[in-house]
């Protein structure tokens, strides 16, 4: 069965950079389109950044330019690659197969102002 599993996050001053990964297991990756979700607290998961099994990208407005979601499917990983970092940022950071309703434990992201 599906398995992810998301690193990288951690507490980092405002304006700095951080770069999550995930690792994904059980599904045949190259495949997958992926996505990055992200819940801060009191609030509901929203879609961070997504990428298709070709590469072709899409992302929330709230972090345009600021973010690069990648994959290498040799690896079968998708990164965050997150710059310019605000403290609205401060979520746990979730990746999906975005056909499978799977969720990991996430990693948690704190900016500090």
């Amino acid at each position: 069965q599906v398995h992810v599993v998301e690193s990288g996050g951690g507490l980092v001053q405002a304006g700095g950079s951080l770069r999550l990964s995930c690792a994904v297991s059980g599904i045949i990756f190259s495949v997958n389109a992926m996505a990055w979700y992200r819940q801060a607290p009191g609030k509901q998961r929203e879609l961070v950044a997504g990428i298709s099994s070709s590469g072709s990208t899409n992302y929330a407005d709230s972090v345009k330019g600021r973010v690069t979601i990648s994959r290498d499917n040799v690896k079968n990983t998708v990164y965050l690659q997150m710059n310019s970092l605000k403290p609205e940022d401060t979520a746990v950071y979730y990746c999906r197969p975005i056909l499978y309703n799977y969720w990991g434990q996430g990693t948690q992201v704190t900016v500090s102002s």
